[in-house]
């Protein structure tokens, strides 16, 4: 029972989460060279801006200007840095575009950090670090927050999954751009947040070995974030 159980749940995560699909996405040692120095640039600049657009006053309309500028650091430096791809995953035989899967990803990874943030609301250290990332989604209009929360988890998918990612290479990619992906969230100064991210730093990075594209943690990312968005203010009140 339980061995078929555990065979069932591996044919269904494994095309999304574990199975690379075969590619060919090779580059030359001048083009990987200089990805690398493109995306270490945008690395830092991109990491000072986030951790600046952070501090700013909740409610004030230079939040969303900085993080609209986020975003287009995250965008212009991966589109420099090379060739992007969407991906595929195998879905009954066939190598399709990853839509469905990611979605219902997005949503369950969303269940999670709702359930949790039960329990982070009853202790008060943590609950004042959630809220200094909620003030912003609480103070300010919904539709200014939504559409720049999801402009920046696509843009950070595009570089974090995109341009970082393949310029690690291929040893250790998924740990790698984890860990720079929750590290480049210090400069916020917030652990609650920094946590956050290498949690879904790590399914993001295993969706992009998986399919090979930036389309699959794209799609669960801007799912997650959207929940999170419009769950977790009510949930945690200040």
């Amino acid at each position: 029972m339980t061995s078929a159980w555990l065979s069932r749940a591996r044919r269904t995560v494994g095309p999304s989460l574990i199975d690379p699909v075969d590619r060919d996405h090779h580059q030359t040692d001048r083009e990987f060279r200089r990805r690398r120095v493109v995306v270490a640039i945008t690395l830092l600049a991109g990491a000072v801006l986030l951790g600046i657009s952070l501090s700013v006053r909740p409610g004030d309309d230079v939040f969303y200007l900085l993080t609209v500028l986020v975003a287009l650091t995250w965008v212009t430096g991966a589109l420099l840095s090379g060739p992007l791809h969407l991906g595929r995953i195998t879905v009954r035989d066939r190598l399709r575009r990853p839509i469905v899967t990611p979605i219902v990803t997005g949503l369950l990874l969303g269940a999670v950090f709702v359930a949790g943030s039960l329990v982070v609301r009853e202790l008060p250290p943590l609950r004042e670090l959630v809220n200094s990332v909620l003030a912003h989604a609480r103070y300010g209009a919904v539709v200014p927050i939504v559409a720049v929360t999801l402009l920046n988890g696509v843009a950070e998918e595009v570089f974090f999954r995109g341009a970082l990612f393949a310029a690690i290479g291929r040893r250790h990619a998924v740990l790698i751009s984890t860990v720079i992906y929750a590290a480049a969230t210090v400069a916020t100064g917030n652990l609650m947040l920094v946590f956050a991210a290498f949690v879904l730093g790590l399914i993001l990075a295993l969706q992009r070995r998986a399919s090979g594209g930036v389309l699959a943690p794209i799609l669960t990312h801007i799912t997650w974030s959207t929940t999170m968005v419009l769950a977790l203010p009510a949930l945690i009140r200040e």
